[in-house]
């Protein structure tokens, strides 16, 4: 049986073998960190393996939308920076964003965005 921990010549097997579930499920935000937060909270007893990696991902494409709405916004504004106001405008324009944020989710207020007429 061969080593997994041996280092080869070809890089492109390196990745293959010395892989974990952030490199494997090609994810940038922390899985062990998921996992960690998961088992010490009091929620769950029992997780299975796919738990903290679902979970990972479901909040990496949180962010990703939320960053690309927001750097938008930014650019509406002749911003380079995103600020939180920019992020605070994107999540109450966004109705599927504001329904999953509620009002009372932002820790400061800002000038009121916005907001689209239903």
């Amino acid at each position: 049986m061969a080593n997994k921990w041996r280092m080869h010549s070809n890089p492109d097997n390196l990745t293959h073998i010395l892989s974990g579930p952030n490199t494997k499920a090609e994810l940038q935000f922390p899985v062990s960190r998921v996992d960690r937060l998961l088992r010490e909270g009091q929620g769950a007893y029992r997780l299975s393996s796919a738990t903290p990696v679902f979970l990972t991902a479901v909040l990496e494409y949180l962010i990703a939308n939320i960053l690309d709405l927001a750097g938008k916004e930014a650019c509406t504004n002749h911003r380079v920076r995103i600020s939180p106001e920019h992020v605070q405008t994107a999540l109450i324009n966004n109705e599927n964003l504001r329904r999953l944020f509620q009002p009372g989710a932002f820790s400061q207020p800002t000038a009121s965005p916005h907001l689209p007429e239903n």
